[in-house]
This record gives C-alpha cells, structure tokens and sequence, in this order.
C-alpha cells in the first residue's frame, strides 16, 4: 500500500459571503435610521389619550351567590338587588359579551335567584348561567 509523501494542504476558509452579510446589515441598518430621523421631524401635535388598556382577552365571569335568606354577593360584597342592576350595567358598558354565574343555595328561595335573573335580563346580558354541582353516585 502506497503512503503519501507529499505536504498537506491546509484548510482555507471563504470569508466573502460572511463580509456580503455583513454589508448587507450595515445597509439595512443605515436605511432604519434614515426612517426614524424622518419620522421624527414631522412637526406634527399629538393627541394625548388617559391611561388605559385595551381589553385583549375576555374578562371572567361575574360570580353573583344567593343565599338560602335572599341575601345576594357579587364577588365578596353584599349588595341590593338595585345595586346588583347597577354593577351588571356598568360591566355589560365595559365588556358587551359580559358573563355571569349564578350559584344559588339548593335549598334557597327560588324567588330570589328568579330576581338575579331578571336583573340579567335588565342590564341585557345574555351570556348566564346557573352553576350547579354533579352528584357523585
């Protein structure tokens, strides 16, 4: 078997497409700049707006309990059933897909989870539901 004999030769690495990269960055980023200095001498007023946030996912339910008594709590406060009406107004003006749960007490008047429905109904919210709890058997 024959052995060369001969020098190696020794790896070369090509460097023109890392410098056309390069130059291509150095252009794309002296265009960027250009822009933005443009952009910001246009002498243009502009309008002020009050700190807020736009709404990017839907909110969660109102939980609204009643009690076996009539008494009703709208997350941790008791309110009237004029107050609830307000409450559920006021949310439906933020968010017009508003929910709400209803949790009544099993053995609860019935008049009064009648009376939270309909003050859904008043402040036109659609999106209702009675929660309920399943029987383990």
């Amino acid at each position: 078997m024959p052995l060369k004999t001969g020098q190696l030769e020794e790896p070369s690495i090509n460097m023109t497409p890392m410098i056309d990269v390069v130059f291509l960055l150095i252009i794309f980023f002296m265009v960027g700049a250009r822009i933005g200095e443009e952009e910001q001498q246009l002498d243009v007023q502009l309008p002020q707006a009050a700190v807020a946030q736009p709404l990017l996912m839907r909110p969660d339910s109102l939980v609204v309990n009643v009690y076996q008594d009539g008494k009703i709590l709208l997350g941790k406060r008791s309110l009237s059933l004029e107050e609830l009406q307000k409450e559920l107004i006021a949310a439906k003006d933020r968010y017009p897909d508003q929910a709400v749960i209803i949790r009544g007490e099993g053995e609860g008047r019935y008049q009064a989870v009648v009376d939270v429905l309909v003050a859904c109904h008043l402040a036109k919210i659609k999106q209702y539901s009675l929660a309920t709890v399943i029987e383990k058997k």
